[in-house]
């Protein structure tokens, strides 16, 4: 297995398309950190100006924290669609060059294939995942500096101290490993049923799109089904960043609102992978390659 994965590994990053991802994300993150340290001040006042008559806050608002969060927020809604490129063509960009056969025919068997190199673009997304992690919240740190964290929910307010801030940045990236993992089985599904790269491409980010709009369509005909659908749960990283209050209003360090969000939306995640994933493995090994 550990063959397997080196050798789709070397295949994956010796493309060039491979560093798409990579580079677009780079130059996103630079150009909207470039823009916020020319012309912060500016954002900063939009951001503050519905509650400057009614709260003073001290202290940089537009810190490395605050510029993270954004960038996330921004972010992380568009690398599913760069994951596809990757994972939606691992089994069927073989199948169009003919070589699939040949990779069968090793002594190998056709589910150590398929499980190799799903865990060789899950390498892929996790890759790039700590590559958005660097440049998002390292970077900015390193040039905004940082400070207490302030957030403008829908109807409150959230503040939290920057002693008390990183750590929730691990669990979100944690977090949103399982969601772009989430992305690549469904990639590889894809992948194991045509014989074509675009196809599979194309699928996987119609199926992110569609389903995303399900999810967030407030109809009481697909309320039944949201809960079930993994493009409801993918953004729930933030749930880390709401924390709990005493009975004076005053936020309780290290603390987590909805901690049970967090739970299910991790088992909701993890058990579309598994069904993806094991969905991919019963295709392939039923599948008749022909070229």
């Amino acid at each position: 297995m550990k063959s397997i994965i080196s050798f789709e590994l070397y295949k994956i990053f010796r493309r060039p398309r491979t560093y798409i991802a990579f580079g677009a994300i780079a130059a996103l993150i630079i150009v909207i950190q470039f823009g916020l340290k020319i012309d912060g001040k500016s954002y900063s006042d939009f951001l503050m100006k519905d509650i400057n008559d009614t709260l003073t806050v001290d202290g940089n608002v537009l810190n490395g924290y605050l510029i993270c969060y954004i960038l996330l927020q921004l972010l992380l809604v568009h690398v599913p669609l760069l994951v596809a490129l990757i994972a939606a063509d691992m089994l069927s960009g073989e199948a169009n060059l003919g070589t699939l056969r040949l990779l069968f025919s090793t002594p190998f068997t056709r589910t150590q294939w398929v499980l190799g190199k799903f865990i060789a673009a899950s390498i892929y997304t996790i890759v790039l995942l700590i590559w958005l992690a660097f440049l998002a919240l390292f970077v900015s740190m390193w040039v905004f500096g940082t400070d207490d964290l302030f957030l403008m929910k829908s109807n409150y307010v959230v503040l939290i101290e920057k002693n008390d801030v990183l750590w929730r940045y691990v669990g979100a990236f944690v977090f949103a490993s399982f969601s772009l993992l989430t992305v690549t089985s469904l990639g590889f599904l894809m992948s194991s049923i045509a014989n074509n790269s675009i196809g599979p491409i194309v699928g996987t980010m119609s199926a992110i799109v569609f389903f995303t709009i399900l999810s967030t369509l407030n109809i009481p005909l697909f309320s039944i089904i949201k809960p079930y659908l993994f493009t409801t749960h993918m953004n729930n990283w933030k749930e880390f960043f709401d924390i709990q209050v005493n009975d004076n209003n005053e936020a309780i360090t290290g603390s987590i609102l909805n901690v049970a969000k967090i739970k299910t939306s991790l088992m909701v995640l993890s058990a579309h992978i598994v069904l993806f994933v094991s969905a991919a493995v019963l295709i392939t090994k039923k599948k008749d390659i022909l070229s």
